[in-house]
């Protein structure tokens, strides 16, 4: 109940970027206390870093960066360019489909195996259309690949270099994803189902686009055989936006499209790999509320049996992403206490495995890349005191490739990793201090829930949230309660059919922790929400008096109607353990509206007209009851909007009515 997508990746994380949290800029606009509006400036002067891609030998690395037109900041849509530059230093050179200059939507950059082209999708000759293109490492020699219409993403070249193969979805309706604002429901409903399939070009003739798997298959990953006669993918049936939950892995031959099903499992799957010997695919396994936030264990596929072993059993981690250097060894990097780092995990010894950490900064690595057996890394690495950039080199000899954030500074305080007891576990937060902090002082604090709930609050050069409140004299909590990623699986899986319950204590706890940890006035507190975050918000509502503000934005307070009404109900089901129509009662558990006369706190709620993962009716039935209750509230509800917002002044008036709220109540 985060932003996902099943289209092009999401800017600045993915996949990881979650409504609760919005990760963006942190940058130092003025002396005096920003505006809302200058903290949205702030952001967008950032460049976003991602797509990083290593050469095979090493040598360089490419990457995607993402801006807005600094003479038109607020109202420039997002653009995109290539850049290459070598590991060991040198000038950064641009690849662009462009004739001439011009912004353009340029991204997904990935070397051919000889490392003499880089292929890429680019809309400069086709305005908001990707299309397909390839060039030589100095950018000469551009050559455009194909015509499409529709969404392109996830490139990769085979390994024998022969083919290029992504995901598309022709003639799509809308934009891919559950975040994007959905389409009315006009006509009969459920009569156009966009399918995502993987389609090849050859990378010789280039032009003929061949689509590999069927047209009633949604495909969310791939991975290449070392031998390009196969594919691994993670695909299911029907609405892509919806199935993802149920999501098997099928090998699938390059050739002929025949698809083979390997593993049906009870949880959910991301970013099958196959090894370099071509006998197993390693996938990540574990129980996950959005495609795109990804957090599990490492599962060991036989690429013929189907037979599949856990290789990461019981480690306190939650492995995010994956590579193989060789048939023993897979690097991977994973969420470990409220940070990410890159680990090896070695297989050498039959039916055994070891996790070694080779980073270990208090940092999020949202964007990374390995080659030569993981000998040379390229990573995107940002924490709250510094912005993202792109280092490179040996893991323990890393150095800073670029420079793109150079001269921006936190708008945010100092922000500390707390650790507390609650239920006798152990459970970790981030407690950041106001922009202009002052010993002698005692402060109010704002404790942000994150969505989910299986996802993580990390560093970042950033939280949009965090900074409008820290700049504004707030201290804040960023707790990781059970069901977040970072202490292992069973961790995450501690909330389940139980939300509301040990991970609302785990939050309070954290309250208790903050409180004795800095100055805060335990008679000032508030608590804001997005998506999970916004349900725990509303939760808190009929709870408990201790927050004297609430802000809960695209919450559920009726979890049995809303699983009537939203587009997504397959996730409910692992989390619940059956439909509401099974068994009603573990729904009416864990829904405010069971609780809502116990409802006594100003509460603000916000919501988007469109939303898909959680529809504004829910905002309405909660907004609804505190009028009846005559509890102090307010709610807005943003036109054409998604799960997340997308307009300029509505990014705006969110900041600023959450702020004015609790400055209303809290000061």
């Amino acid at each position: 109940m985060k932003p996902n997508t099943t289209g092009r990746l999401p800017r600045g994380a993915a996949i990881a970027t979650q409504i609760g949290t919005l990760f963006v800029a942190c940058m130092t606009v003025a002396a005096a206390a920003p505006s809302m509006r200058d903290v949205l400036v702030a952001s967008y002067k950032l460049h976003d870093l991602s797509g990083l891609a290593l050469s095979f030998d090493g040598a360089r690395v490419a990457w995607q960066e993402g801006y807005r037109d600094p003479a038109r900041l607020l109202q420039s849509p997002p653009y995109d360019s290539i850049y290459v530059a070598g590991v060991s230093g040198g000038k950064r050179t641009r690849i662009t489909a462009g004739t001439r200059a011009g912004l353009y939507d340029e991204e997904n950059p990935v070397w051919s195996p000889d490392g003499r082209r880089v292929a890429f999708f680019s809309d400069a000759r086709s305005k908001g259309q990707l299309q397909l293109y390839e060039a030589d490492a100095d950018g000469s020699k551009v050559r455009q690949m194909t015509t499409l219409a529709g969404n392109a993403a996830r490139l990769t070249w085979s390994p024998d270099g022969t083919r290029l193969a992504f995901l598309y979805i022709a003639a799509a309706h809308r934009q891919a994803g559950a975040i994007a604002p959905g389409a009315r429901d006009v006509g009969v409903i459920g009569s156009e189902v966009d399918e995502q399939r993987i389609a090849t070009v050859d990378s010789a003739s280039g032009g003929r686009l061949r689509f590999v798997t069927p047209s009633d298959t949604y495909v969310y990953e791939y991975g290449w055989s070392p031998d390009s006669r196969q594919l691994a993918a993670t695909y299911a049936k029907g609405n892509g936006d919806n199935n993802w939950w149920i999501a098997r892995l099928a090998t699938v031959d390059a050739s002929t499209g025949t698809m083979r099903d390997l593993l049906t499992p009870s949880y959910q799957i991301n970013d099958p790999q196959w090894s370099p010997d071509g006998s197993r695919i390693a996938v990540i396994g574990g129980i996950m509320s959005d495609f795109g936030s990804t957090g599990g264990d490492v599962f060991l596929v036989d690429a013929r049996s189907g037979e599949s072993r856990n290789v990461t059993d019981g480690a306190p981690v939650s492995v995010q992403s994956l590579r193989w250097n060789d048939a023993s060894s897979l690097d991977v990097v994973a969420h470990v206490s409220g940070a990410m780092r890159l680990m090896r995990l070695d297989l050498a010894a039959p039916g055994t495995s070891t996790l070694t950490s080779l980073t270990d900064g208090e940092e999020s690595l949202w964007s990374w890349s390995s080659a030569r057996n993981g000998k040379v890394v390229a990573l995107v690495r940002a924490s709250f005191a510094d912005p993202a950039e792109v280092w490179a080199g040996a893991p323990s000899a890393l150095r800073r490739v670029t420079s793109s954030n150079a001269g921006a500074t936190p708008l945010c305080g100092k922000a500390v990793s707390l650790h507390w007891s609650s239920d006798g576990a152990t459970v970790q937060g981030w407690l950041v201090y106001p922009l202009e902090y002052d010993p002698s002082r005692s402060y109010p604090m704002v404790t942000i829930v994150h969505g989910g709930p299986s996802a993580i609050a990390v560093p970042s050069f950033g939280n949009r949230n965090l900074n409008a409140l820290s700049s504004q004299g707030y201290f804040v909590l960023m707790p990781n309660p059970r069901g977040s990623f970072g202490a292992g699986e069973a961790y995450t899986r501690a909330n389940v059919k139980d939300f509301g319950y040990g991970d609302w204590r785990d939050d309070l706890a954290g309250a208790d922790a903050a409180i004795k940890a800095a100055p805060i006035d335990p008679n000032r507190l508030g608590l804001f929400g997005w998506s999970y975050g916004g349900y725990m918000a509303m939760w808190a509502e009929t709870q408990t008096t201790r927050f004297k503000a609430i802000v809960a934005g695209a919450g559920v307070v009726n979890w049995q109607s809303y699983y009537g009404q939203n587009k997504i109900d397959q996730w409910m089901t692992p989390f619940f353990g059956a439909s509401v129509y099974q068994d009603p009662d573990v729904y009416a558990r864990s829904s405010p509206i069971t609780f809502i006369t116990h409802s006594k706190t100003p509460v603000l709620i916000l919501q988007g007209e469109r939303d898909e993962e959680v529809p504004a009716p829910q905002a309405f039935e909660f907004w609804h009851a505190m009028e009846t209750l005559d509890v102090p509230t307010k709610l807005v509800v943003y036109a054409d909007e998604g799960h997340g917002m997308q307009k300029i002044a509505d990014q705006i008036d969110v900041l600023t009515q959450t702020v004015d709220w609790f400055d209303r109540y809290l000061r």
